[in-house]
């Protein structure tokens, strides 16, 4: 029996597995300030799904971890308080793009997830009760080790402090779950370049339904994110290329740093939101599918820092999230073009779906200064044999009460995407990175 090349990117995990000859590409090692991106069902991931799914149980999956990621950044928009290292919980536990870094001395090679919505490392460490790692980072190895002290400015960015003997430490509720960390340093290594004395919380205690499996790394604004840390070494600059989920090659990257960065890109103004300093807030104007630009309200998307409302860049949602009546309004024109008369299907949260071939129309976000149309693989998702295709995006979801439009990695994937902090502007420029 021939086994079917699949086209979607949601059925890597079925077919992965016979994929040959890419464990050596696995060892590659990164070089200078670059490292290798790789998707979490990739040959090299350890986190790739044990058993095969059908593509239904595959969209089910992703779909209901995307609201679990929708209810994480609608609780970081709507609270007002310091968005705490436990936070990352959400991800944590099913990131999407994931890279290799060492922590300690001599160095422990760990895996860390990509969050541009978090701040901070979390990483699980030996000992942690509650944590599912089975290659935990192991302070007692590493020489240059050091806890952080209660009166240390580093302890009074977490939540709740506190101190048992000198060292900072504290618990924290998320959900269901419960974390308590210790906040540490020790020397991060990220290509070939050490970052000595990195502050980032080491993980003791975990209950609740989702323990952590790997690493952090918060590629936010904030005060401990890799930004703020690193701002000598990195000027506040890192660029990314997502890799298809389709691709067994898997040669997306993570380009730390101004130098190397692409010259020919267009930028949209990065917007700052006090209350929610971490998030990569932009200006999206209007959308256009085919050559029309869609009837969509202004509040719809409006950026407002007292609600939170607006449009963010995030690496850890799947699918593209828009509120509700920008989604409706997309979505109306897209079912128009492809053909009114044509039977809409559903799956899950995916409202429009075909079962015949459709010819499709460009979808394009109109941004501040910058326009990107998305390629066919970026707007829709097909089943094996390309039985079923779904426009691959959603509303925000029901119980979530989001005011948030979240351009997700899918819609980002072979694309490098530019965060220049210093000149307060994000890049966007077509590359193909699988």
């Amino acid at each position: 029996m021939k086994i079917p090349i699949f086209l979607t990117p949601l059925l890597l995990c079925l077919f992965i597995s016979l994929v040959q000859g890419q464990t050596s590409k696995c060892d590659i090692q990164d070089h200078g300030s670059t490292l290798k991106v790789f998707h979490i069902f990739s040959q090299c991931s350890p986190f790739k799904p044990s058993k095969p799914m059908s593509w239904e149980e595959s969209v089910l999956q992703l779909q209901a971890k995307d609201q679990a990621r929708m209810q994480y950044l609608t609780s970081l928009v709507a609270r007002k308080s310091v968005v705490p290292i436990a936070s990352a919980r959400q991800i944590i536990q099913s990131p999407t793009y994931i890279v290799k870094g060492k922590i300690g001395t001599p160095p422990q090679t760990l895996l860390l997830a990509l969050d541009t919505s978090n701040d901070v490392a979390w990483i699980p460490c030996t000992g942690c009760v509650g944590c599912s790692t089975s290659k935990p980072f192991a302070p007692i190895k590493s020489t240059s080790f050091k806890n952080v002290g209660c009166g240390s400015s580093q302890c009074k960015q977490v939540p709740n402090p506190s101190c048992g003997g000198s060292a900072c430490a504290f618990n924290f509720t998320y959900g269901s779950s419960s974390v308590a960390a210790s906040v540490v340093q020790d020397t991060l290594t990220l290509a070939t370049d050490p970052i000595p004395s990195y502050t980032f919380g080491c993980v003791q205690k975990q209950t609740g339904p989702s323990a952590p499996q790997q690493g952090l790394l918060g590629l936010g604004r904030g005060p401990l994110s890799l930004l703020a840390q690193t701002q000598n070494l990195y000027k506040s600059t890192f660029s990314y290329c997502l890799p298809s989920f389709k691709s067994s090659n898997f040669s997306g990257s993570l380009r730390l740093g101004p130098v190397a960065q692409p010259k020919r890109i267009k930028y949209t103004p990065l917007l700052r939101n006090p209350r929610r300093s971490s998030l990569y807030y932009v200006n999206l104007v209007a959308i256009k599918v085919g050559r029309k630009i869609v009837d969509i309200p202004p509040a719809a998307l409006a950026f407002n820092p007292t609600t939170g409302a607006g449009t963010i860049f995030d690496s850890g949602t799947v699918f593209t999230r828009l509120v509700e009546p920008v989604y409706t309004a997309v979505r109306n024109e897209f079912r128009r073009r492809v053909g009114p008369k044509l039977v809409v299907t559903t799956l899950g949260g995916f409202d429009t779906c075909y079962n015949v071939p459709i010819v499709v129309p460009n979808i394009t976000f109109m941004f501040s200064g910058m326009n990107v149309t998305l390629p066919q693989d970026n707007i829709l998702i097909h089943s094996t044999a390309g039985s079923t295709t779904c426009l691959a995006m959603a509303a925000a979801p029901d119980n979530v009460n989001s005011v948030l439009n979240v351009i997700a990695n899918l819609q980002q994937q072979n694309h490098r995407v530019l965060f220049d902090v210093p000149n307060s502007r994000l890049g966007v420029a077509r590359e193909i990175c699988t």
